[in-house]
């Protein structure tokens, strides 16, 4: 196995275990899987990668419209990512917790406002 593999096998009983712990609450539960940093698109010198821009968030729950990847696909090539080395954003991290607060809790731009200030949400995703 590589590094990412024996990383993310316990990431995923993790969360395994999680659901099925939660048994009947899952249904009305979301789980949110984010990093704060993305990777570098090419391997460094250690056949790794670096802090990059771009990346993924994952999103679980009874309630989720799952079997959907969310947001634009640039592609990988040196054109389309960021500062040539770095997978491009196309969606703010910040429009996804926002479309899922909005819809999970029932919270309208006015609380929105309070909870990610300054940020104009730009993409609204329908997630629940």
């Amino acid at each position: 196995k590589g590094a990412l593999p024996r990383q993310l096998e316990p990431l995923g009983n993790g969360l395994a275990a999680l659901t099925k712990e939660l048994g009947e609450l899952y249904e009305s539960t979301t789980i949110v899987v984010i990093s704060e940093f993305g990777r570098t698109v090419g391997e460094n010198g250690n056949g790794g990668t670096d802090h990059g821009h771009g990346n993924a968030m994952w999103l679980l729950g009874g309630g989720v419209r799952g079997r959907k990847v969310y947001g634009e696909w640039p592609g990988l090539g040196t054109a389309n990512q960021y500062e040539g080395r770095d997978l491009a954003v196309t969606t703010d991290f910040r429009d996804v917790l926002m479309s899922l607060f909005a819809q999970q809790f029932d919270l309208g731009d006015r609380a929105l406002a309070q909870v990610f200030p300054g940020h104009r949400q730009q993409t609204r995703l329908t997630l629940l």
